[in-house]
């Protein structure tokens, strides 16, 4: 392969590459989700009613968070998602986040969020195989919540 026909596959990567990233704005596209207060009133704006499976997602939060501004939380399964959704019942609303997964990627998320107090984040996974899954984590805020 020459110099030229490389750096045309390259540009050619390059074209390609955007459309394979492009992800559903779930702000735009479900709105009601993230006005929703509750858990369940979010879950049902952002998939309709469904039935959840509760197993096949592995969650890990601490215990207790001494800085409710920063909880590490961490999501991983082996079922093919379309979409995972994070949720807590803590502060106003409860939609934190949805990520579209892209077709043959792992879902290892690793992500930090908020909450005011002590309660529960909730994983929400759309599998490409129609069925939805979830799973909740209680955990303790330190006194100062977000500002601890």
């Amino acid at each position: 392969m020459n110099r030229r026909e490389f750096i045309g596959f390259g540009i050619m990567a390059l074209a390609v590459l955007p459309a394979s990233l492009s992800a559903l704005d779930y702000r735009k596209e479900k709105p009601a989700a993230w006005k929703a207060k509750t858990v369940d009133s979010a879950l049902e704006a952002l998939y309709g009613k469904q039935t959840y499976i509760e197993k096949g997602i592995k969650l890990k939060v601490p215990k207790v968070a001494s800085n409710g501004g920063a909880i590490p939380v961490d999501i991983k399964t082996d079922i093919e998602a379309k979409s995972v959704a994070v949720f807590q019942d803590s502060n106003p609303e409860s939609a934190v986040a949805v990520f579209t997964v892209p077709d043959g990627q792992p879902v290892n998320y690793g992500i930090k969020i908020k909450m005011k107090k002590s309660g529960a984040i909730t994983i929400a996974v759309e599998g490409k195989d129609g069925k939805f899954y979830k799973v909740s984590k209680s955990l303790e805020v330190a006194l100062g919540g977000c500002e601890g």
